[in-house]
């Protein structure tokens, strides 16, 4: 039997970001270097438009509530995204709910015995990565229903069917 494991760490050290930058609070540089080297946060970097050094600057910049000095379009498109969930934590919370309940138990009878990994960070602009059995989700490409009678959707689809079908694809 296959299994799957959820990783979610990068958007539990976001959502600190997020809730202490809200609150008015200092954080760490060391913090957004630990997000930018996380080893996860490497499909978001291309060398030259987006790298480590852009998550900690556009960080850095929300953190101090600053603009970006001259962005690239993509680091822009992160600053833009992330200033998106400090516009409402309420929302940002609906939005990591289904992510944080998320089981996939039942679909591991469904794909080949092996290990695979889905992971969710913070992207500024592919919506998903495969890299072998693993399935990177860019987070800001959820949504949800304001009214709360429908699911959390990406792309259209319930969280967990995007899921399946990405996972089955591999």
């Amino acid at each position: 039997m296959a299994k799957i494991v959820i990783k979610n760490e990068i958007l539990e050290m976001m959502l600190y970001i997020w809730d202490s930058v809200h609150q008015k609070e200092k954080i760490a540089d060391s913090f957004f270097f630990e997000i930018a080297d996380n080893p996860n946060m490497k499909y978001l970097y291309d060398g030259e438009e987006f790298t480590p050094d852009s998550v900690r600057k556009v960080l850095s910049a929300i953190s101090n509530r600053e603009l970006l000095n001259k962005p690239t379009k993509k680091e822009s498109r992160f600053w833009s995204k992330n200033m998106w969930m400090l516009e409402d934590l309420g929302f940002t919370n609906m939005m990591v709910e289904p992510v944080k309940q998320l089981n996939l138990t039942d679909l591991e009878d469904k794909l080949p015995k092996d290990e695979y990994e889905v992971v969710f960070i913070p992207g500024h602009m592919d919506e998903y990565y495969i890299d072998g059995n693993k399935l990177v989700i860019n987070f800001f490409n959820i949504v949800i229903d304001f009214f709360g009678d429908g699911p959390a959707t990406i792309a259209d689809k319930p969280i967990k069917e995007y899921i399946e079908e990405k996972l089955l694809s591999m």
